[in-house]
């Protein structure tokens, strides 16, 4: 991979632990799994991976020291770079053409690792920087996990565009008003949210990318009225991040519903396949055509419209009820902080809808008949939650996405 900008002339460019030198160690076919918080080194790492041909495996350092032993077993890299400095390990060597291997999120059940060329990471980049008429100089804002794919892409736009960027690790009102001549930046919903919350003014971004979960309307409106153009995105670690905005996809990229009703999507930004698991690689794909494991539709004007994962799915009396939908219904309740909706067994209905509330105050938590009478005003009648459960918290990914298995 080609990559240009952030050099030792580039501006705010600062050499950091681990040292260039402790990085000339690596060589063509290494898979590299870094543990390290985000930050300015991350440049450094990637850079001198994609320029001997090696691959990175970013490991999440919010992971406790089980779960990253068990992710590096898993992808058996030939080197290590921690806080204990670089380090050559006995592993499997990799196509010199995978750039980057990512954990996915995990929803449903043991992380795969994705392996994605240095061809596709580019495509996503320019493809993304195209649809936003993001310009060379405009400052991205890192602000997300490094170890998933949107937070990574931010990195690569900085290498492959020679975008500058500033890293951030938390994103506070404050922060954007510190910020004046960022442009850019790739959050998840529940940031947003905060963010307009907190009344910061974010309409000196050209575009907020939104990915991670599915974003409500109401956050949509919200974020609109207050000038804020934020771009709700599509994808998966599996295409290299989102690779539908707005409902349109990418250029060069295809969105189909197959007859099951399952999401296919083909295009230059897939990955080559799961990381030593050829059995999980030949059942993601149907052809050249990625599996998404997500319901939806594709309308005649070629919108693109995701409902859910298709093992989320609540068959209630014969109908079909998507969880996110009801969660959309209830969340602006003005006694829910969060919900979360599944499915429980039912002997008359086959399933119910299961609502799990994190109420504002939890002294006074909302009542099963208030939270149906206020989802009743946008959704119908079947789709209401029929059992409700008061919990303290929920049951999340590292990018918020619910998990709710």
């Amino acid at each position: 991979m080609v990559v240009r900008g952030g050099g030792r002339g580039h501006p705010g460019y600062a050499p950091t632990m681990p040292t260039v030198a402790s990085l000339r160690l690596l060589r063509e076919g290494d898979l590299v799994a870094v543990t390290r918080p985000p930050g300015r080194p991350w440049v450094a790492i990637l850079r001198a991976a994609w320029e001997v041909g090696a691959a990175v495996l970013p490991i999440d350092v919010r992971l406790s020291p089980r779960e990253r032993k068990e992710l590096i077993e898993r992808g058996r890299p030939t080197v290590t770079v921690d806080e204990r400095g670089v380090r050559r390990v006995r592993g499997v060597p990799i196509d010199p053409t995978i750039a980057l291997v990512i954990a996915t999120s995990g929803t449903a059940g043991t992380p795969r690792l994705a392996e994605l060329s240095a061809g596709a990471v580019a495509a996503a980049v320019r493809a993304s920087a195209t649809v936003l008429g993001a310009a060379r100089e405009d400052r991205w804002l890192s602000c997300l996990p490094l170890a998933h794919i949107g937070g990574l892409l931010v990195v690569c736009r900085h290498l492959i565009l020679g975008a500058p960027l500033t890293f951030r690790r938390t994103i506070t009102p404050s922060v954007v008003a510190a910020l004046p001549s960022v442009r850019f930046m790739s959050v998840v919903p529940t940031q947003l949210t905060r963010l307009l919350e907190a009344g910061a003014d974010l309409r000196g971004f050209r575009a907020i990318l939104v990915g991670g979960s599915r974003v409500d309307p109401a956050l949509e409106r919200r974020a609109r009225d207050a000038g804020v153009r934020a771009v709700p995105t599509y994808g998966m670690t599996e295409t290299c991040g989102g690779v539908v905005y707005a409902g349109r996809p990418l250029p060069g990229v295809e969105v189909k519903a197959a007859p099951s009703g399952e999401l296919l999507v083909r295009g230059p930004t897939l990955m080559r396949g799961y990381r030593l698991d050829a059995a999980a690689t030949a059942a993601a794909f149907d052809a050249a055509w990625l599996r998404t494991g997500d319901a939806g539709e594709v309308g005649p004007d070629g919108t693109v419209h995701a409902w859910g994962r298709l093992g989320d799915v609540i068959v209630s009396g014969g109908e079909k009820i998507w969880p996110a939908d009801v969660e959309a219904a209830l969340a602006d309740h003005p006694e829910v902080d969060a919900v979360a909706v599944s499915a429980a067994p039912d002997p008359e209905w086959g399933q119910r809808v299961v609502a799990r509330v994190v109420p504002r105050r939890p002294a006074a938590p909302p009542s099963l008949e208030s939270l149906r009478e206020h989802a009743g005003a946008s959704i119908a009648r079947h789709k209401l939650p029929r059992e409700l459960i008061v919990v303290d918290h929920l049951d999340r990914t590292a990018l918020g996405k619910i998990r709710r298995r």
